[in-house]
């Protein structure tokens, strides 16, 4: 057997170990994968609150809504009453009073974008929640 060919046998296994390997390790990362997946999957999902799901049903546009800009408002502002009650108590808390600055806006926003959409829903949701401009 010339020396070219025993030279080419050699590389040929050679690769061939190294791909084994690529392929191995290519199974146990997808298999890892498959894992984290399969756990996310099995996870369950957290309940709202008994007070969170009163406003939810009572403020949904159809049923099984929640993304509705009506309930985001409506969760925002229990949320908005809630933290200036704490904020009465307890004149000196600076970050909870930042974090209600941001709760403010957010509602802020989307009342806006519900007054440019729709005046209707817009009037409604603030008729019901006693919101001024």
């Amino acid at each position: 057997m010339p020396k070219t060919a025993k030279k080419a046998e050699k590389t040929a296994a050679k690769t061939e170990k190294k791909t084994e390997k690529a392929v191995k390790k290519v199974e146990k990362k997808t298999a890892k994968k498959a894992e984290k997946v399969s756990k996310k999957i099995e996870e369950p999902v957290a309940e709202p609150s008994e007070e969170k799901a009163q406003i939810i049903s009572e403020y949904q546009v159809k049923p099984g809504d929640t993304g509705s800009p009506e309930v985001q408002i409506a969760l925002l502002t229990s949320r908005i009453e809630k933290l200036v009650s704490h904020l009465k108590t307890n004149p000196s808390d600076n970050h909870s009073r930042r974090g209600l600055l941001g709760i403010i806006s957010k509602r802020r926003r989307l009342l806006n974008y519900l007054e440019t959409k729709e005046k209707t829903r817009f009037k409604e949701i603030s008729k019901k929640l006693g919101l001024t401009k």
